[in-house]
């Protein structure tokens, strides 16, 4: 599996995944999705959990995962295929899921594994009782297609008649299941609606039952219209932020440091409204304050315990990396900006220097405490390849100003010169809204921008996925990731 295109791509922004009625499924990368998991499985639904994965990219992993079948994968790759799953299920919003669902039913694809995750996400989801009112048709289609329809009614018509634990259930339904007991009368509610449904539409309702837009035994009254088109709202007497509907009631709690019940894959970060040299991380706010002569000795205490907790949550990178460390005068700033780029470009280094078992650091112009001169990148490029490097990362805020378009041409020469090290190009920004037009030095490198601390998770696994050696390091790192998301759904489902 070529790791870097493939992230590439997962990254990437794609349109939904598309059920026009009565055709096929509109899944315009299926063969490029499917050539990947067949390379390598777990690989492939590991990285569907990297940090930055579009959501749709993951609603087609986990199609893949579902779609494809099991056969001859050891226990490992398919625990951590099912784990992926549950996660994704989880994860994902409800609609995402329901649509990967329905695409399997149109795919005919139902494998146990496929049972199991559809199963669970219909009838165990935290949220499974307001789903399965507002999809219900949707979802019993995927109960219908996950057990077959002769099955699920068969199941549904033995729940209903009292039944919890025959061997029918046991053998057919409740061995998918871990928590059947609040499962169970979710398959009735999913049955129970349509039953419901199809007397309103057969005017079935019993002998002296009239009907009124308010209810089942609302008597008629001939001065209100037998249909209600605009539905009939109380107002409160008092307006509160949590009487407004419950989305907005939610919101507000959340937004007031209320229990979140949802998964989040990518943590929800709060963005500043206005973006300072030292509000963009801990680590690059103790370096600004030291640059400009602060008190060394209590701001150099802190800043190695905030580079060691950073560091901590990283796996060991046992390759070697080599840095270009753009400290030029461009990269110190000026003004309200001064410091900002450069200490959030140290700051990396400063982590590297934890997470890497050998760092070379080849700094262009002057120094971190001393930025000067001009930018040549082209020959700090050419310096860090003859440490011999897995790995050569360039840190620069992108303005090549001696010889300009010199390290492009040098980057299109290495492979005709035989040196094939990956070579990644790492925007230091002030914002992530930073323009980059005329700060592409070398537009062929595979580039990546970071303006905050909490960026580091993604730029990370994104450098390291780029060489050979960073295989076992990204692998560790997501399983470590996919190991915290799996616990934190296994609360998420005891809590529901």
């Amino acid at each position: 599996m070529d790791t870097p295109t493939l992230l590439t791509h997962l990254e990437t922004r794609t349109p939904p995944l598309a059920l026009p009625r009565g055709g096929t499924l509109c899944w315009d990368d299926a063969d490029f999705h499917r050539a990947a998991y067949t390379d390598d499985p777990e690989g492939y639904a590991l990285l569907g959990l990297a940090p930055g994965v579009g959501s749709w990219q993951r609603a087609r992993v986990l199609l893949q995962i579902l779609a494809a079948s099991q056969a001859g994968l050891d226990d490992a790759t398919r625990a951590t295929l099912a784990k992926t799953a549950r996660v994704l299920t989880l994860a994902l919003p409800p609609a995402h899921v329901i649509t990967v669902l329905l695409a399997l039913r149109r795919l005919r694809a139902n494998h146990k594994h496929t049972t199991r995750a559809a199963l669970r996400f219909v009838l165990e989801h935290p949220h499974a009782d307001a789903l399965i009112a507002a999809r219900r048709p949707a979802l019993l289609d995927c109960f219908e297609h996950a057990l077959g329809k002769a099955t699920a009614r068969g199941c549904a018509r033995r729940i209903a008649e009292g039944d919890t634990g025959s061997d029918y259930l046991q053998r057919r339904l409740l061995r998918f299941l871990t928590a059947p007991r609040a499962a169970l009368p979710r398959v009735g509610a999913l049955y129970q609606a349509a039953a419901a449904g199809l007397a309103a539409t057969r005017g079935i309702h019993g002998p002296h039952e009239p009907h009124g837009p308010h209810g089942a035994h609302d008597r008629y009254d001939p001065h209100q219209p037998p249909l209600a088109i605009d539905a009939v709202r109380e107002r409160p007497q008092t307006v509160t932020p949590t009487n407004r509907g419950d989305i907005a009631a939610t919101l507000v709690h959340l937004y007031r440091g209320g229990p979140a019940e949802d998964l989040y894959i990518d943590a929800v970060r709060e963005r500043p409204q206005t973006v300072t040299p030292t509000n963009r991380g801990d680590i690059a706010a103790t370096l600004v304050h030291l640059y400009r002569g602060g008190p060394a000795e209590d701001l150099y205490v802190a800043l190695g315990g905030q580079i060691g907790a950073v560091a901590a949550t990283f796996p060991r990178f046992e390759g070697t990396l080599a840095l270009v460390l753009d400290a030029s005068a461009s990269m110190r700033g000026h003004g309200d900006r001064e410091w900002a780029i450069l200490s959030q470009a140290a700051a990396l280094r400063m982590v590297l220097s934890q997470v890497c078992a050998r760092l070379e650091v080849v700094e262009v112009g002057g120094d971190e405490r001393t930025p000067r001169g001009a930018t040549d990148l082209a020959m700090g490029v050419l310096d860090a390849l003859s440490t011999g490097p897995d790995l050569v990362a360039v840190v620069s805020d992108g303005y090549e100003n001696l010889f300009p378009g010199d390290l492009a041409r040098v980057v299109a020469t290495l492979p005709r010169a035989g040196i094939t090290t990956p070579v990644v190009f790492c925007h230091a920004l002030f914002t992530g809204s930073d323009d980059l037009t005329l700060r592409r030095p070398a537009p062929a490198l595979p580039q990546r921008g970071f303006w905050h601390q909490d960026d580091f998770a993604e730029l990370l696994p994104w450098m390291f996925g780029h060489c050979e050696a960073g295989e076992p390091w990204l692998r560790d790192t997501l399983h470590a990731r996919l190991d915290l998301l799996d616990r934190r759904a296994t609360d998420l489902a005891r809590a529901a």
